[in-house]
């Protein structure tokens, strides 16, 4: 399988050919986690799995609580499904902690600081109240915990949300807040550890295969070992391949999906298409063959994919009430495939509910 045809492959099973998904719970719990630091570009590449829904549908979802936002797996916001949230904590928490142990050290956030904060944080939130990030640390002043910078606040929330007490809550126009997790999520599921290893796995190698077990460890931030441990677990649900020396695995056939023509993507920074997996040189096999070095490495701008594959950059500019879209072309596209940039475009604008104009350049 050369790599062109992993990257395609990956297109498929990530639900952006000929998506069947209606609700974006479905795909955050298909996905089993989404990359949402970049809160409006993660909805935006979470609608581009399903049928068409927009930003406002979405933002309903997220607002009723059904799609919960928080730190989890590596330490950066994630979305993930209301009814995951419990034993994806439970998996994943630990290892974050272990990741952050030298920010708490530096700001001085200890587990005596915790645990005052979780009982000042408790009362404040009880019976469903939600509080900004700034709400929360004028509660925190109050109680004698010292907020000497937005650091070290950012750092007491985001522990506050690895321990399972506060999560994201309802937004209060553009402004986020918290509440408390047992309040908002009714009685998350718990897996044992072994379960939700196999299952966290099952989700990862079915959406982002094929994948190895390092990509799988980069992801999911677990150690080396329990990444093994969980595709051992899921073994039986997936298939394997050596591609050039390397052991990838895949989600069982199925009925297979055929990609007609060379559809195009908009793709937001920090999409799951790359963002969850640490090798990402298959998806610049068309800049290395035009003699162009790719930069897939490290990736953080939005990204034109066509056909599986990085062909440059794009935009978002809003002038007056129209959305403009300024791809940035690092190679010459077929003027096929510029029409499907414009498919990809237009698509975009039904999502924001704005007319779409595009300015190559």
């Amino acid at each position: 399988m050369p790599r062109s045809d992993i990257a395609r492959q990956r297109l498929i099973n990530q639900g952006l050919v000929k998506p069947t998904l209606k609700t974006a719970t479905e795909v955050v719990a298909r996905l089993g986690a989404v990359q949402s630091q970049d809160y409006g570009a993660s909805k935006w590449g979470v609608a581009q799995r399903t049928g068409g829904l927009t930003d406002e549908r979405i933002e309903k979802e997220i607002d009723d609580g059904m799609i919960v936002r928080t730190h989890l797996l590596r330490p950066t916001w994630h979305f993930v499904a209301a009814a995951d949230i419990g034993w994806m904590l439970a998996l994943s928490a630990p290892r974050v902690h272990a990741a952050n142990a030298y920010w708490y050290r530096w700001l001085e956030v200890d587990d005596a600081v915790t645990r005052r904060s979780r009982t000042v944080l408790t009362k404040a939130l009880r019976d469903g109240k939600q509080f900004t990030r700034a709400e929360l640390g004028q509660v925190l002043t109050r109680a004698r915990i010292q907020i000497t910078s937005p650091q070290r606040l950012a750092c007491i929330v985001m522990r506050a949300e690895l321990d399972g007490v506060i999560c994201s809550g309802a937004r209060r126009g553009k402004q986020f807040t918290y509440a408390l997790l047992e309040e908002r999520v009714a009685r998350p599921p718990a897996l044992q550890r072994e379960a939700a290893l196999f299952e966290l796995a099952r989700r990862y190698f079915t959406t982002r295969g094929p994948a190895t077990v390092d990509d799988f460890a980069w992801w999911s931030g677990l150690t080396k070992a329990d990444a093994k441990r969980g595709v051992e677990a899921a073994a039986t649900h997936l298939e394997h391949e050596s591609i050039e020396g390397r052991s990838y695995w895949f989600p069982a056939a199925e009925r297979p999906v055929r990609i007609s023509g060379s559809p195009a993507h908009l793709l937001p920074n920090y999409d799951e298409y790359f963002i969850g997996l640490k090798d990402r040189s298959a998806f610049g096999a068309r800049l290395e063959s035009s003699g162009v070095t790719p930069r897939t490495s490290a990736l953080s701008g939005h990204a034109l994919v066509v056909n599986g594959q990085i062909v440059g950059g794009w935009r978002r500019t809003l002038v007056g009430r129209t959305l403009l879209i300024e791809p940035k072309l690092l190679i010459r596209l077929s003027e096929a495939e510029r029409r499907a940039v414009g498919v990809a475009a237009r698509r975009f604008g039904r999502f924001l509910a704005l007319p779409v104009e595009i300015r190559w350049r």
